[in-house]
């Protein structure tokens, strides 16, 4: 059998899939109009129209790929100064210290430290939908995993799997139901209890698929790449500041409405802190930092080939007719397999739209009218984007943080596609049930 693709030739692969698919589909678009409240730019409902323009040449799908970096410029130096920062700390010695007195700690406690994980990282992704952060500590958290006789596999389930289910059943995820509510016209935090209650059910049914998953593929663990010394002063000074750079990072996140900018400025000042604390110097520092870029740059290179195929596709004109084809057809169905055919059209589309925030300003204000029509309630037409479009983050091989994460752990998309479909399939069941519950006792 021939080798599978790695991350990056699989992109190249999905972004030609894309050129060749604007000859084939259709072209159209929505008319988009200027919200003077919240100064964003919405699609008008009831406006698609088909048109004739002009076919991508093979010179526009390679200018798509630098467009395609070029866009996601701001998470690409996140994840370059966070994976700056953690590379000095992992040079400092205070990571090596302080995973090692926890490893110790945690010593015949495996599980427990790997529910610890979970519980914390869909706690971060419900709060603050943790995702793209997780892609420059995935190396220590394979190293900790190997520690603890985890393998990668199960320490990205445990990790970015936890935070995307966090985030897809989560009431106050900012990017993903808070804006969709507010582009549905539906009160925000409204369906709190019920979205709280889903929210347990499915980070229980989540952390128990991991635990057994766990106990049946452990691997052999590895000891020697850990100091067991105690913790030096300034190692104790590193580590507390790690944590506090954390705490006002989520703090931005929720209160100030930080984006990705103010969060880089954050861990580029802890890379620099870590660096002088530990008498590194100035051109020490520096270098270490560049040394960190280096680990980061495939990563990097695969977050922005991926988002390169929406480029495409939007260039293309064919974007607008795939939410058309879409969701059109739902106008004449039943209320209840509206709802949950919403939700599966949702994760069709997350597909060629792999940011979950841009698809809620795409697809709400056309969703929203059609949701009347058919006598769903909008808080149900919300629920079915939530559920099967962030939940499909964990699959799609356009979402480029997914994709990053893999290629760090060294599995291949195919071995990931085969060890997540089950789960996701679990939770998605679970999503169309409470779709349904939702729809029967008139959630408003």
């Amino acid at each position: 059998m021939k080798k599978f693709p790695n991350a990056f030739v699989i992109i190249l692969f999905v972004i030609l899939f894309a050129w060749v698919l604007t000859y084939v589909i259709p072209k159209g678009n929505y008319s988009r109009e200027l919200d003077q409240t919240t100064e964003r730019t919405v699609v008008v409902p009831d406006s698609f129209e088909y048109e004739e323009t002009t076919n991508l040449s093979p010179f526009d799908m390679l200018l798509a790929i630098p467009k395609g970096i070029a866009g996601r410029a701001d998470l690409i130096v996140l994840v370059l100064l966070l994976g700056g920062s953690f590379f000095i700390i992992e040079k400092t010695g205070a990571l090596n210290q302080g995973l090692g007195q926890l490893i110790t700690l945690l010593d015949g406690r495996e599980l427990f430290a790997l529910t610890t994980i979970s519980i914390l990282f869909f706690t971060a992704g419900s709060t603050i939908a943790l995702q793209e952060e997780i892609i420059a500590l995935t190396p220590v958290l394979l190293l900790f995993g190997r520690n603890l006789g985890y393998s990668p596999l199960t320490m990205i389930c445990a990790s970015y799997g936890s935070a995307i289910v966090g985030a897809s059943f989560s009431p106050f995820n900012p990017f993903g139901v808070l804006l969709a509510q507010k582009e549905a016209e539906v009160e925000l935090l409204s369906g709190l209890e019920f979205r709280l209650l889903f929210l347990f059910i499915s980070g229980l049914i989540w952390t128990i698929y991991i635990i057994q998953y766990a106990r049946k593929n452990t691997i052999e663990k590895s000891r020697s790449e850990f100091s067991v010394t105690g913790l030096t002063s300034r190692n104790k000074v590193i580590l507390i500041l790690l944590a506090v750079t954390f705490g006002i990072v989520s703090y931005g996140l929720i209160a100030l409405e930080w984006g990705f900018t103010e969060m880089s400025a954050c861990f580029f000042a802890l890379g620099l802190l870590s660096g002088l604390i530990t008498n590194l110097g100035f051109n020490k520092t520096t270098e270490l930092y560049v040394e960190g870029f280096k680990e980061m740059v495939f990563a990097c290179a695969i977050i922005g080939l991926a988002n390169s195929v929406s480029v495409v596709l939007t260039e293309g004109s064919v974007i607008d007719t795939i939410v058309y084809g879409l969701f059109s057809p739902l106008k004449n169905i039943a209320p209840s397999f509206s709802a949950v055919l919403m939700m599966m059209a949702h994760t069709v589309l997350h597909f060629p739209v792999p940011s979950y925030s841009g698809q809620a300003i795409l697809t709400m204000p056309i969703l929203t009218p059609l949701s009347d029509l058919v006598g769903l309630s909008r808080q149900v037409c919300v629920l079915a984007y939530q559920y099967g479009t962030i939940m499909m983050d964990i699959i799609v091989p356009t979402n480029g943080a997914l994709m990053a994460v893999i290629a760090l752990g060294g599995i291949k998309y195919n071995s990931w596609v085969k060890f997540i479909i089950k789960p996701t399939l679990i939770i998605l069941v679970l999503a169309a049930i409470a779709i349904l519950i939702a729809v029967k006792i008139g959630l408003e």
